[in-house]
């Protein structure tokens, strides 16, 4: 596997810190994003303790500029605004949208509109310089973090329109799950993916359980 500079935006977050872990344990040059520079670098320390490597914290823009690999892990509420800022910083980079609009009632999560259709093609729209993957969407941040083994009871599908940059996201995946991630198609399918985190989140809060996806009939 190659060696990437990845940063984790959003990484002081449950899920950004749990998925910056497992990077870190497969051997990258991760650095956490924070719009607070000392949260991250307190996220990178534990982190660090975890993993017994080396991780460092910076404010989102300049952990975004150093990277060869960007992960968005961060809440819908204020992703435009948060893309805008770091457009210059993520062009030409490959970045790994993992964000899900969701919204919650008394009735549970759910999937919202987007109007260019998902947070990944948001990304894309505001950034067309960058090479947008959507990846590690409904991985459970709570076995991210407290699972000792890999996760290999579940799949990570990786849609996106560069079929290089997908097979680096997939490539990837391999970090947190012992295998590939799945090809799931284009960048459109974004649309699909991201909403499917609620049904997830709705089936864990029924079953008192962390459920994930896992894909058969297929060789990998």
């Amino acid at each position: 596997m190659s060696r990437y500079k990845i940063a984790v935006i959003g990484g002081t977050g449950p899920q950004g810190r749990g998925l910056a872990r497992w990077l870190v344990a497969g051997g990258h040059d991760v650095v956490i994003g924070s719009r607070s520079a000392e949260r991250a670098g307190a996220t990178a320390e534990e982190i660090a303790t975890r993993t017994g490597a080396d991780v460092s914290g910076a404010d989102n823009e300049s952990a975004a500029r150093t990277a060869d690999i960007v992960l968005v892990v961060v809440p819908w509420n204020g992703h435009h605004e948060l893309i805008t800022s770091l457009a210059d910083a993520l062009d030409g980079k490959l970045v790994v949208s993992c964000v899900n609009p969701l919204g919650f009632d008394a009735q549970g999560a759910f999937g919202l509109g987007v109007e260019e259709g998902s947070a990944a093609e948001q990304t894309q729209k505001i950034v067309p310089g960058a090479r947008v993957v959507g990846a590690f969407h409904h991985l459970s941040a709570v076995s991210l973090w407290e699972s000792e083994a890999l996760l290999d009871h579940e799949d990570v599908l990786v849609c996106g329109d560069d079929l290089e940059a997908k097979e680096v996201v997939k490539e990837l995946a391999g970090c947190v799950t012992g295998r590939p991630g799945v090809d799931a198609g284009a960048l459109r399918l974004a649309a699909q993916l991201e909403p499917l985190t609620a049904v997830l989140i709705n089936i864990n809060r029924r079953y008192k359980t962390r459920s994930g996806i896992a894909i058969v009939g297929i060789d990998r």
